[in-house]
């Protein structure tokens, strides 16, 4: 359910709430996350475009969370890298005979939404603190 981008997304967004406000290079978070520094710039960068994390040049830059991280959802993240799970707000097949969902589509849409509703409900500061010292969501550097 959750792709390899999304899990490096989450991975990244901790680390980054884990040294918020600190600016973190793409080579400290890749160390820390244990994520490929080529794969996680391409992730950094749609989570800028998404408004979600900012970046910084120079010798003092870096990325950065843009709000306080009890205000950034699971959610925010994994839409931050198109990965949010989607509502199935009609038949997928387009039978005309499926005005409503039929069973076995009300069925994963409703899983949909308890996953989306448990996305919403955790944010990264829940999880920066359940996971400081838990490798791969960020080894922090003392």
């Amino acid at each position: 359910m959750i792709t390899t981008t999304a899990e490096y997304a989450l991975r990244a967004a901790v680390c980054l709430a884990q040294h918020h406000p600190d600016p973190q290079t793409t080579a400290l978070i890749a160390e820390g996350t244990k994520v490929p520094p080529d794969y996680l710039s391409k992730i950094l960068q749609s989570m800028v475009r998404a408004g979600l994390i900012g970046s910084q040049r120079g010798r003092h830059g870096g990325f950065t969370l843009v709000r306080e991280p009890a205000r950034i959802t699971v959610l925010d993240v994994l839409a931050s890298v198109d990965a949010a799970p989607q509502r199935i707000r009609k038949c997928p097949l387009g039978l005309k005979g499926h005005i409503t969902l039929c069973p076995v589509h009300k069925l994963v849409d409703e899983a949909v939404a308890h996953s989306e509703r448990a996305f919403s409900s955790a944010n990264l500061e829940e999880l920066s603190k359940s996971a400081r010292g838990s490798v791969p969501l960020c080894e922090a550097k003392t």
